[in-house]
């Protein structure tokens, strides 16, 4: 059976464990499609307090992740497993979206091997620009910025994870939703009671008709905006 391994190089792994250890995830890991390990990135700091940032040249304000400790802590990756790939979420990357998840997961396993993901979580200000050099994805959510890189990893985990088969309940739960045909929206959707406080759910849904059904689902799926 295929796997998919993440490493995760940040300063907070207690802000990223809790999430792995619950619902689909923990999931993943108990039937054995996916593994998460975490490097210390302060283990391969310089100097007596393990410094892992420096000023930037040219001065400015904030602080930078160097060179040496995260080509350190990416290399002591890649000697137990040389074809492990870098991801890096930087404002400079691809947007992130449900192709580049299926391109990285589902459609990259291979049966009986290990795909293995080392994400590297910048903080500070931002990275020294050579560690571009030892990136293999670049990757960005959106127009916005965060303190670390520690909430799109998780996002780059869940998004990718949730796609391997045996991961969601049904067998088609990872196809027939959002973004899973470009832009597109998953078609509205209802539960019991029929009638909550007036609002009552469309009446073709209980028809049993399904073609009627597919049909008016089609018509209602909607397609992202984007700005």
């Amino acid at each position: 059976m295929p796997k998919i391994k993440f490493t995760i190089i940040t300063l907070f792994q207690e802000a990223i464990e809790p999430y792995l250890n619950v619902s689909m995830m923990w999931k993943a890991q108990d039937k054995g499609i996916a593994e998460f390990d975490f490097v210390n990135l302060r283990d391969f700091g310089l100097g007596h307090h393990k410094s892992v940032d420096d000023t930037p040249y040219g001065g400015g304000d904030g602080m930078l992740l160097r060179c040496e400790p995260v080509y350190n802590a990416i290399e002591s990756v890649k000697e137990k497993d040389p074809s492990a790939k870098v991801i890096l979420p930087t404002p400079v990357g691809d947007i992130w979206n449900q192709e580049l998840a299926k391109k990285l997961g589902v459609e990259s396993l291979e049966e009986g091997k290990t795909l293995h993901y080392i994400i590297l979580c910048p903080h500070y200000e931002g990275y020294d620009e050579r560690i571009l050099d030892i990136v293999d994805y670049k990757v960005c959510l959106g127009k916005f910025v965060l303190t670390g890189g520690e909430l799109p990893a998780l996002t780059i985990i869940d998004s990718i994870v949730r796609l391997i088969p045996g991961v969601l309940g049904g067998e088609t739960s990872a196809e027939i939703e959002s973004f899973s045909d470009g832009d597109n929206l998953e078609y509205p959707q209802y539960t019991k009671p029929y009638d909550f406080r007036g609002k009552t759910v469309p009446d073709i849904l209980l028809s049993g008709n399904h073609g009627e059904v597919d049909k008016w689902r089609r018509e209602h799926s909607k397609t992202c905006k984007n700005s």
